[in-house]
């Protein structure tokens, strides 16, 4: 299959990049921080979560922040919700799009939501149907798609049946997730040859951590099976707690829009105006960003002369 003409990146730092910070991120920050990743040409940003605020202290503010964004023309700004009071309050809001989780296995489940995939499975329903019923599209996350902290490697076809029961609950896209970055790209083969004869692969994305530096592979694979929604996060924010000390978490947006220029691929996002926002939230972080573009600069602002690029830099 051919790669791609053009590819939706999905930015998810103002959601799951902030969500493990350990610095409380003010509510006019993170309201800045979105407007400029719009400004960056993102076309879907997803905002926040309507999470019970104990779960997540960091997004407690959602209530306030996502009315306060300066929404633009033709960009989506998706919400993560839970449970059907968190729907209730994303529709206060005013969101428009919701996005919802489900883990791949039963002992992922019940260490994040004490549920079985099953129970999982029937709660998302309820929150699928009420979004549906006021015109909402909604999008569906597949954690640990690839493996899981708790229950090791996962059954390709356990992420497909996932996949379809979401998508036939009414889910419009589905994202896959290698939540603590363990798949290559032969893992994502794998799983795409039991997910895309289920689902079609416009509505199939990936959500690449690069805990072990196979991000970009990964999302390269997925490129060669058509798959055109790649998550990202700016200045790679984010990560898995599961995945271990050090653990470096989601795929940096800097790093993917430098990946997708250089194959030619088509996107929309200016990369100078990502490494604006990420340079802004990382001054209210604490600590550095782990991307490498972002650190590089971006582009190679000058070009080697033909015949020395192997000179006395090398």
């Amino acid at each position: 299959m051919p790669m791609p003409q053009r590819v939706t990146i999905v930015e998810v730092g103002p959601r799951d990049g902030l969500q493990n910070e350990a610095a409380r991120i003010p509510t006019d920050v993170k309201v800045r921080f979105i407007d400029l990743l719009s400004a960056a040409g993102l076309p879907v940003i997803e905002a926040t979560s309507f999470v019970h605020p104990r779960a997540v202290p960091q997004l407690a503010d959602a209530d306030e922040v996502y009315p306060a964004i300066a929404r633009a023309p033709g960009v989506r700004y998706p919400v993560l919700v839970p449970t059907t009071r968190g729907l209730e309050r994303a529709l206060t809001a005013g969101a428009t799009e919701i996005a919802l989780v489900i883990g791949a296995t039963d002992e992922f489940n019940r260490a994040n939501l004490n549920r079985t995939v099953e129970e999982a499975l029937a709660d998302a329903a309820s929150v699928i149907a009420g979004a549906k019923a006021q015109s909402l599209r909604v999008r569906g996350y597949i954690s640990v798609a690839f493996g899981c902290p708790y229950a090791g490697d996962v059954a390709p076809a356990t992420t497909a049946r996932i996949a379809a029961r979401l998508v036939d609950l009414g889910c419009d896209e589905i994202s896959l997730g290698d939540t603590i970055g363990a798949a290559t790209p032969g893992d994502v083969h794998r799983v795409l040859d039991a997910v895309l004869p289920r689902v079609a692969v416009d509505r199939v994305g990936l959500h690449a951590h690069d805990t072990r530096g196979q991000a970009l592979a990964n999302v390269y694979a997925a490129l060669e099976r058509g798959a055109s929604i790649i998550d990202s996060s700016a200045g790679g924010l984010g990560g898995c707690p599961f995945a271990g000390p050090g653990a470096v978490g989601n795929l940096a947006t800097e790093d993917l829009v430098y990946f997708l220029d250089g194959l030619g691929i088509g996107h929309g996002v200016d990369l100078d105006g990502v490494m604006k926002a990420s340079a802004f939230i990382g001054s209210h972080l604490g600590h550095g960003l782990r991307s490498p573009t972002f650190l590089a600069g971006g582009r190679p602002r000058t070009r080697p002369v033909p015949g020395t690029e192997h000179g006395s830099g090398v």
